[in-house]
């Protein structure tokens, strides 16, 4: 399956912990495709955003069982992938206009 550079990087993931190693280690943090690797990832970020890649770590997260009332369901797993950048690359701005 061939997936291209937008479908992969799905959402950036914001939160306390990823903002505090984005400002500190220059670590990024996104929520990428569920079928998507560490070398699709690379590509993805360094194409998009303009930026070198240093490492790329990929973790997945099942998706829970949910239940309203006698009625039981799964949530989707999902991906989320930590993107360290090389030393003197430019960090990006989520919100910044293209």
């Amino acid at each position: 399956m061939k997936l291209e550079y937008t479908d992969i990087i799905v959402a950036p993931f914001i939160t306390e912990k990823s903002t505090e190693l984005k400002d500190q280690q220059k670590v990024l943090c996104f929520k990428v495709h569920a079928q998507a690797n560490k070398v699709m990832v690379k590509e993805a970020v360094e194409t998009l955003f303009k930026t070198q890649v240093d490492t790329v770590r990929i973790m997945n997260f099942q998706g829970k069982e949910k239940r309203y009332g006698r009625f039981s369901g799964r949530r989707p797993g999902w991906k989320k992938a930590y993107v360290k950048l090389k030393p003197g690359a430019k960090m990006i701005e989520y919100f910044e206009v293209v």
